[in-house]
């Protein structure tokens, strides 16, 4: 049984396990470049698919449990493998479904063939879809610039439906899941050249994400994977996304914020909302869907509360949508992490600290105005659209990881923050995308 946030029911497809090409030249990282959507403020970023190449646009969802692409108009591909009930792929998928397609063969319906559930939490709707393999090209890197294209020729991946774009980015076919997931793009592209199961996020209005270990060098010659600070990653046992089978784990990247602090000192906050429930709900995740974070609604009026209590002297203006604390810039100085504003600190275990600062906690709404970039996220048990849905306490969103490297060390569960790398004076943009080969 599948459980639903809009299920629509489709053919189901097919796959094979992604091995690399026997390379003279095996690469011990790779990288796609990042690029974010002012428009949606999506991340973007591209991969070359298929036989002959074509680039496929994407968005980036760190929780996503893998890739899937739109096959229903115009997937053309000699080295499209569907894949078959009860294979390897589809036990390593974790596929539970088996079925028909009466209108193929095709890509993406196929007799005989297993799937999953493709989901675009823009608009939180899942359908199900054929899993399947192609070849996939990337570039790979040295940790200070590209070098050379690699091929893996059997990526895992699914395919979703046309009318699953709505919501994305202009030109985007699909979604890259980074999530904690066998198939996901992290496990498979290491699989395929035996490299260390990590990879890094480096976001910005061009960014980088890294797939393997560093360094992860930025100009000007800044190795940002030293000196990082670690925390564990925890397992929500119970799916995030917007369909799942029975059982299922969340891809989803959650760690165990104890508290938050302001100005150092305690926000008092009801503090069981940050343990994850046995339902799932509660606890807090990293998130490059949600453009700003999001707080449990007590959770987001006590730092709302406590924020303004310590810029009791600043002046507000007129709160601007979707944020309620607003300022003139002017009240503030500039500093080199951002805006002087109070810092904001995650308290995680063993009283290790993950600080926001200003350049990461406001955002600058218009010339003048300046609001602290947090948003309400709702009580965490409630009805959406009329179906039960599994929300999370906070959701650190995209603009506070903005020029902070993420490592996420699959195979030791962790993850590795640098805070903010303009400490550093560097940012997630300055990759040196120069090619040495």
């Amino acid at each position: 049984m599948a459980s639903f946030t809009h299920l629509v029911l489709f053919c189901t497809l097919l796959i094979t396990t992604a091995v690399a090409e026997t390379p003279s030249f095996r690469p011990k990282a790779l990288l796609l470049p990042v690029t974010k959507d002012s428009s949606t403020k999506q991340y973007l970023t591209q991969i070359n698919q298929r036989t002959p190449l074509v680039p496929v646009k994407l968005t980036i969802d760190l929780g996503g449990g893998f890739l899937w692409v739109d096959c229903e108009k115009g997937y053309v591909s000699v080295t499209y493998k569907p894949a078959r009930c009860r294979s390897a792929q589809c036990h390593l998928a974790g596929s539970k479904s088996c079925g028909e397609c009466f209108d193929g063969p095709k890509p993406g319906c196929n007799n005989n063939t297993c799937g999953l559930f493709p989901y675009n939490p823009f608009i939180r709707t899942s359908t199900s879809g054929e899993l399947a393999q192609d070849i996939i090209s990337i570039q790979s890197t040295n940790g200070s610039n590209p070098s050379k294209v690699v091929s893996i020729p059997n990526v895992i991946f699914t395919c979703g439906s046309t009318f699953l774009l709505e919501g994305l980015a202009s030109g985007v076919t699909g979604i890259a899941g980074l999530g904690r997931k066998k198939i996901a793009l992290p496990s498979q592209f290491a699989a395929a050249f035996s490299f260390k199961r990590k990879f890094a996020l480096c976001l910005s209005s061009n960014g980088v994400v890294f797939f393997g270990d560093g360094p992860y060098i930025m100009l000007p010659n800044k190795d940002v994977s030293q000196n990082l600070i670690y925390t564990p990653l925890i397992l929500n046992p119970v799916s995030t996304a917007g369909a799942s089978f029975e059982g299922e784990p969340s891809a989803d990247y959650f760690i165990g914020v104890k508290g938050i602090k302001i100005n150092g000192q305690d926000v008092k906050l009801n503090t069981s909302l940050l343990s994850i429930a046995k339902d799932g709900t509660g606890g807090t995740k990293i998130s490059t869907v949600q453009p700003y974070t999001s707080l449990e609604t007590s959770i987001y009026k006590a730092v709302i509360s406590a924020f303004g209590k310590a810029v009791a002297n600043v002046p507000r203006v007129n709160a601007v949508a979707p944020f309620e604390l607003c300022f003139n810039s002017s009240s503030f100085g500039s500093t080199r992490v951002g805006p002087g504003v109070p810092q904001i600190d995650l308290v995680l275990p063993n009283n290790k600290l993950w600080t926001i600062f200003g350049a990461n906690s406001m955002v600058q709404v218009s010339d003048n105005v300046l609001c602290l970039g947090f948003v309400d996220g709702g009580p965490l048990h409630f009805v959406d659209w009329g179906i039960p849905f599994t929300p999370t306490a906070i959701v650190i969103g995209g603009h506070q990881i903005e020029d902070n490297l993420l490592q996420f060390d699959l195979a030791s569960s962790r993850l590795g923050f640098s805070s903010s790398l303009l400490f550093r004076q560097t940012t997630c943009s300055n990759f040196n995308f120069t090619s040495i080969a």
